[in-house]
């Protein structure tokens, strides 16, 4: 079924990586869609060698991988690249052949500060490429609702209804938990990462607090922050760094954190329909998360930041751009508005521009500097820098 669905920007960030390096890391939670990515790339060129490193055949047929991949030629795709981090220096002498032969399309579940032994392996090799789950882009705006309460995990948003999506969303944290992480090397016990996850559901898009956390769970606060790593590391939770800078205003100087799935969050917090996350609590962090990680994946989530004050003036995105500063603010509202906050924003910060992203149809001014921007206006903008905003070289940060 991921097949049906055309990935036209993601397609196109991959195969202009490959062209312009002789390694590329597809990055991404889990259930993402990178292996069906790369079956469409692959249609691309005409020698293709796959390797799927979940499976046993896969695993032995890299059991002498300088041997293996030094006589192919073409495009090399090694899928689930974490289970084997000895490939990673493998490699390393394959990219820097000269008149190389092959390029190496590489998939991850983990970021490679979570993978043991690997550090600054493909520094200078390698374009890292982030894969999230569906947007908006690819969707179109009548499935906006969709996706919201679903998320954009495939398998997820194409089951046949929110009960078949629910459970294969408890199906998919099972497994992570149980599977998932062990094979990363960490020994963590599943209940304890299940209820912090858990707990983090609720604090979704709020300042992180190791002492709370700690505190709720009755562990130290260096263990939530274990587990904080392990999570983001795995990309099923975003940590937003705090922006901060001499404005002569105390600032908020600890980082977010986000369950970058919005219909993971949802399960997570027992949301089932759209009639429920309306009446939710938390239905305004809801519209927060998910629009954040619609922009970020469409904008690209380089330098990337939040912004607050002490005194409440705040903001909820600011991506930097080759000097030009943009400002985004989530608002779940049928008719976004100017507020304080937004005017404290702009003169502290010197914004280019800010947006207000919302779940409505019109774009319209509000000030010389700010939009209403519905969220299916994402892929219109036209910030300075976009184009290489999804995408870096060496290590990934």
């Amino acid at each position: 079924m991921q097949q049906l669905t055309p990935r036209p920007r993601l397609t196109r960030q991959a195969l202009r990586c490959l062209k312009e390096s002789p390694a590329t890391v597809l990055l991404g939670a889990r259930q993402t869609g990178k292996t069906t990515l790369a079956r469409m790339i692959s249609e691309k060129y005409r020698n293709v060698h796959l390797f799927d490193l979940e499976r046993a055949a896969g695993r032995e047929a890299l059991s002498t991988p300088e041997l293996t991949l030094g006589e192919c030629h073409g495009l090399v795709v090694i899928d689930e690249v974490q289970r084997m981090p000895s490939v990673f220096e493998v490699l390393r002498p394959l990219c820097d052949r000269p008149d190389n032969p092959a390029k190496f399309l590489l998939l991850g579940s983990a970021s490679p500060d979570l993978i043991r032994g690997v550090s600054e392996t493909l520094a200078g090799r390698a374009l890292f490429v982030r894969i999230s789950g569906f947007t908006i882009d690819e969707l179109g705006e009548e499935q906006q609702n969709r996706l919201w309460l679903r998320g954009g995990f495939p398998r997820a948003f194409l089951s046949p209804d929110d009960d078949a999506g629910w459970r294969w969303m408890e199906g998919f944290v099972t497994t992570f938990l149980e599977r998932d992480i062990p094979q990363l090397g960490l020994r963590v016990p599943s209940e304890a990462l299940r209820r912090f996850w858990n707990m983090t559901a609720h604090y979704h898009g709020q300042v992180w607090n190791a002492s709370e956390l700690a505190r709720s769970m009755d562990v130290s606060p260096n263990t939530v922050r274990h587990y904080l790593d392990i999570l983001s590391g795995a990309y099923v939770l975003r940590v937003l760094p705090p922006w901060y800078e001499n404005v002569k205003k105390r600032q908020v100087k600890s980082p977010k954190v986000y369950v970058r799935d919005s219909g993971l969050a949802h399960f997570l917090l027992g949301i089932g329909s759209m009639a429920v996350l309306r009446s939710h609590p938390r239905y305004g962090a809801s519209w927060e998360g998910f629009a954040l990680e619609q922009t970020l994946a469409i904008l690209g989530e380089r330098d990337a930041y939040f912004w607050s004050t002490l005194r409440g003036a705040e903001l909820d995105l600011l991506l930097l751009r080759q000097g030009h500063r943009y400002g985004f603010e989530f608002k779940c509202t049928d008719a976004p508005s100017m507020t304080r906050s937004i005017h404290v924003a702009l003169e502290d910060l010197q914004l280019d521009k800010l947006y207000i992203v919302y779940p409505g149809r019109e774009r319209y001014a509000l000030h010389a500097r700010v939009e209403a921007l519905p969220l299916a206006g994402l892929p219109d903008l036209r910030l300075v820098g976009k184009r290489n905003a999804s995408e870096h070289w060496g290590k990934e940060k």
